[in-house]
């Protein structure tokens, strides 16, 4: 069993920058694919960022890229989502994934996770 807990969200201006953390257990974080999601009021969860084990392969949809940066620190069992250049549509319900161990093909896909953080709200003014 997996326990995501995810940190850092909050009130920030468009333009501002955050960055969210999330805690893992387990003895072989290290192997996870972790992802993050996003999910806004009245519309379906999105993918926001992936990164496979090493940290060296990263993966990030249009709407963030360039803005977006997700990293891992294996030996505190951490993922990060640095956000910066922050919009009102970033505005939604963050959420930590991990596929562990991982085997989904597709990090973009949410079926392909196993577990899963409780959230943390993001909310972008204009």
């Amino acid at each position: 069993q997996v326990q995501l807990v995810e940190s850092g969200g909050g009130l920030v201006q468009a333009g501002g920058s955050l960055r969210l953390s999330c805690a893992a257990s387990g003895r072989t974080f290290s192997s996870y694919v972790m992802g993050w999601f996003r999910q806004a009021p009245g519309k379906e969860r999105e993918f926001v960022a992936a990164i496979r084990w090493s940290g060296l392969s990263t993966y990030y949809p249009d709407s963030v890229k360039g803005r977006f940066i997700i990293s891992r620190y294996n030996a505190k069992n951490t993922v990060y989502l640095q956000m910066n250049s922050l919009k009102p549509e970033d505005t939604a319900v963050y959420y930590c994934a991990a596929d562990a161990p991982p085997t989904s093909p597709v990090v973009a896909a949410s079926e392909g996770y196993d577990y899963w953080g409780q959230g943390t709200q993001v909310t972008v003014s204009s």
